[in-house]
């Protein structure tokens, strides 16, 4: 009898938990032949930490949910041997090693996390059941064919290798150039004083050659800026200091150049409240719950805008006023709020959340406004870069004083974590063509996901004080809302600018595109994404058909465990994709851990394709099978 082979394409987080769910299922079979199985875990960069938290990278690239959110082990330590299916948290074992780290709620640099997932690898690999054998392989995938009833993987390198059953978990990859990015790359190639550094992780952009003292553009204000803004500062040797009251000073080192920032908002993610939650925290929705949602429409795809995001707003309502109430009447009188409104919510109508708290003593609290507090210069002209700072200064520092209160104790930071919160709930009702096709893509992409994105998933509030800091000293302009990126032929350099700002015009030679690349499997640059999709094994997901169909770019993938759909609509039942190459298919899927002992879905998926894997894979392991070859440079690439 010969051994079952499982390979996992991609070590990231999403493919570590895989490698996790595999052996502790398989360790829960009896012992024997039966359990015979070949892992192969399989990573372009470092296997079992990816390329996002490759350990290489400097430490000044930080992680977004605090420490002790976070953990790669699908259970709770129940010995002290950790081991598949049981294991310390993140932050448990950043204590271990580390007696400055910061604690529960404090975060971490990426590369501290692949430090843990290697860490996890580790233990699951020392504690692997009889009959299990785990192989690292570092080389990039660069195609997968079907040879009869098995899979032959071809690495770059040209070794093959041949599985069973494949899961991939391919995570962030590049997207050939389209548009206005074509535009800008066009121009820069045309003029070898110029440079333009497409959208991608922070940490593999070529950022060390950008000279001192020279302003340097910056697509974007997102996540991915803050990345770029701690490399060209702290990475170029300078420093930040405590000034007291929450302020900081930034000492340069004089390796700097000036950075000049701008977006369609004009200002920076807001600050996340500080973490008051504990880690095994789940936010129960009272209001905004999938029952609810479809109790009104049982049958066919949702309407966002007028059927799913008035309960959502309800839900935020209910936390923002009902943390108003508490902190001024006592935890009583937000006990009878809440039930009131749940009350209110028996039939099929939304409840009006803000009249119900008014009668409650909060009708002063100004309402909740998703566009005003993403776009807050949407309506404003300013007469110069200076009354520009200002305002933008002073909504920073508003923000500040939010965030510094908390998640729990801050009504507009406790109401925005809803969104994070009610995650699970959005994906229930959004993923596999829960929202009709022109909702889908209007509605909830176009209008929701980047004001949630915004709102809800922003930096530690220190880089808000750096941003501060950096604007004192000089060497952080922020240009206005609606930015705009353009090229000018005359003078062969990019310009930026505000419509909204009198005098906000500055050129600069390097342009940097601090965006993350949409995934999209129609444009995605990888070999293997590429071969699979010239076969018709990965398709475009379409939600819906005629002329209001969408194309989501999405991999199409069935439900639970996620086999890829061909050119013909059918299963691939031997191949698993997991993560970021489904998005848009699935939501939100660029989360990268559960919190300790808690099976969210990011655990429930993994386990899902590892039962499924082991139990397919020991159906038919008496089929015979070509040897794997190694070192041939033959074959497909």
């Amino acid at each position: 009898m010969t051994a079952r082979r499982i390979a996992v394409v991609g070590s990231g987080p999403r493919g570590m938990m895989v490698v996790e769910r595999l052996v502790s299922r398989l360790a829960a079979e009896p012992e024997g032949e039966g359990r015979a199985t070949e892992l192969y875990l399989i990573d372009a960069v470092e296997v079992g930490a990816g390329r996002v938290y490759r350990t290489d990278q400097p430490d000044w690239f930080l992680m977004n949910t605090v420490a002790g959110q976070i953990s790669a082990f699908s259970g709770l330590p129940d010995t002290d041997r950790p081991r598949a299916g049981s294991g310390p948290s993140f932050v448990e074992w950043w204590q271990s090693v580390d007696p400055d780290c910061p604690g529960r709620d404090g975060y971490a640099p990426r590369a501290q996390y692949g430090r843990y997932l290697r860490f996890v690898l580790d233990a699951v690999e020392a504690a692997l059941p009889a009959g299990v054998s785990l192989h690292r392989v570092h080389g990039r995938v660069d195609d997968l064919d079907r040879t009869g009833t098995t899979y032959r993987l071809t690495l770059s390198d040209g070794s093959r290798l041949d599985a069973d059953r494949v899961v991939l978990t391919t995570g962030h990859s590049l997207n050939s150039p389209s548009g206005w990015e074509e535009e800008l790359a066009g121009f820069a190639a045309g003029h070898p004083r110029l440079r333009y550094i497409r959208g991608d992780s922070a940490a593999d952009m070529p950022l060390s050659a950008i000279a001192p003292g020279t302003p340097v553009g910056v697509i974007g204000l997102g996540l991915s800026f803050f990345d770029v803004m701690a490399a060209l500062t702290v990475g170029r040797g300078g420093r930040f200091t405590d000034q007291g009251n929450g302020k900081l000073a930034y000492r340069p080192s004089g390796a700097e150049p000036v950075i000049v920032a701008g977006s369609r908002s004009g200002l920076p993610l807001p600050a996340r409240g500080r973490n008051q939650k504990p880690p095994t925290y789940s936010y129960p929705p009272v209001l905004f719950t999938p029952e609810r949602v479809r109790r009104g429409h049982p049958e066919g795809p949702l309407d966002f805008r007028s059927q799913v995001l008035p309960w959502l707003r309800a839900e935020m309502d209910l936390v923002y006023y009902g943390t108003a109430l508490r902190s001024r009447y006592g935890a009583d009188v937000r006990e009878r709020f809440i039930a009131k409104a749940a009350s209110a919510a028996a039939g099929t109508e939304v409840p009006d959340v803000s009249a119900i708290a008014a009668r409650f003593g909060v009708g002063d609290l100004p309402p909740l406004d998703l566009d005003a507090l993403a776009r807050p210069f949407e309506t404003t002209e300013f007469a110069s870069p200076s009354s520009y700072d200002d305002m933008l200064r002073a909504v920073l520092e508003r923000d500040l004083g939010h965030a510094v209160q908390g998640n729990v104790d801050s009504p507009l930071k406790a109401a925005l974590d809803v969104m994070r919160d009610c995650r699970w709930v959005l994906r229930t009702l959004v993923d596999f063509s829960g929202l009709a096709g022109a909702s889908h893509r209007e509605d909830f992409l176009g209008w929701y996901v980047p004001r949630a994105s915004f709102l809800a998933a922003g930096p530690p509030e220190v880089r808000i004080r750096q941003v501060l800091a950096l604007i004192d000293c000089g060497l952080l302009r922020l240009v206005g809302p609606r930015t705009e990126f353009r090229t000018d032929p005359a003078e062969g350099r990019f310009v930026l600018s505000s419509p909204r700002v009198a005098g906000s015009q500055i050129a600069v030679d390097t342009l940097i595109d601090a965006r993350i690349p949409n995934p999209d499997v129609r444009t995605d640059l990888s070999p293997l994404t590429g071969a699979l999709r010239e076969r018709g094994v990965w398709t475009s997901y379409v939600n819906g058909t005629g002329a209001t169909a969408f194309d989501t770019g999405g991999v199409a993938v069935g439900r639970s465990p996620y086999h890829p759909l061909g050119r013909e609509g059918a299963p691939d039942r031997g191949l698993y994709v997991l993560g970021i190459p489904t998005e848009h298919t699935r939501w939100f899927m660029q989360v990268g851990s559960s919190r300790p002992g808690m099976w969210s879905d990011f655990v429930h998926d993994a386990d899902h394709i590892a039962a499924d894997a082991v139990g397919a894979a020991a159906a038919d392991r008496e089929v015979p099978r070509t040897p794997a070859a190694t070192g041939s440079a033959g074959g497909q690439t």
